[in-house]
């Protein structure tokens, strides 16, 4: 794949742009801040553009908006942001533009290469890919909220594995269901959180932003 890398600390940015170059990736772009970013994806056209959400001037969230920019203009790049925290707004932001071709990983997951790299081909491919600590505390957060109080702890299991951006059978093989038992789940998911009939939208993709709102 073409790739764009947005990151201010040039020790990360540089291994990853070997580990990249390794792995038979293209590097075409390293900025080490997100001023440039939106122009330069226009410009390049890369597969991913993979950024830190804290870049400069003031380090807060100067990297979401430009994933945000990227997003609205070039639907067809995918965008994998990286973070040191889990941050519950920057998250439901990201994912708000659609569950195709994102991702949002904590930067401690940069270091397990195979799932960092797997995550990016992921999204390469159209999918999603959410760190799965992202998706664990979400799952705390809105445990007592409503309407997702009214979820079994199996369907609760089931929509944070999809949360991550799984199909249905690699939520089989995660939680070591059949398909039709995922399927079963899911749909008990989206009637429960009366995701039914919304003309337009994907059940799948309200049912992620439905635990990020809550």
């Amino acid at each position: 794949m073409r790739v764009i890398l947005a990151e201010d600390s040039i020790l990360l940015r540089e291994g990853l742009a070997r580990l990249l170059a390794e792995e038979g990736h293209e590097v075409v772009g390293a900025f080490g801040d997100a001023e440039t970013l939106v122009g330069a994806t226009e410009a390049l056209r890369p597969d991913v553009v993979v950024v830190d959400i804290r870049m400069p001037p003031t380090h807060t969230d100067e990297g979401l908006r430009a994933a945000v920019e990227i997003r609205e203009r070039l639907p067809g790049t995918g965008v994998l942001v990286l973070s040191q925290h889990v941050e519950r707004s920057y998250a439901a932001r990201l994912l708000a533009t659609g569950a195709e071709r994102v991702g949002y990983l904590l930067k401690d997951r940069v270091a397990q290469v195979e799932e960092f790299l797997d995550a990016l081909e992921r999204i390469g491919a159209g999918g999603a890919a959410i760190d799965p600590e992202v998706v664990r505390q979400l799952v705390v957060r809105s445990a007592h909220a409503d309407p997702l109080s009214r979820l079994t702890p199996r369907e609760r299991e089931v929509l944070q594995v999809l949360a991550e951006g799984c199909t249905n059978a690699a939520i089989g093989r995660r939680l070591h269901l059949s398909l039709s038992a995922v399927e079963k789940h899911l749909n008990a998911v989206f009637d429960k959180l009366e995701l039914r009939g919304t003309e337009g939208h994907s059940p799948r993709i309200l049912a992620v932003l439905r635990y990020l709102e809550a």
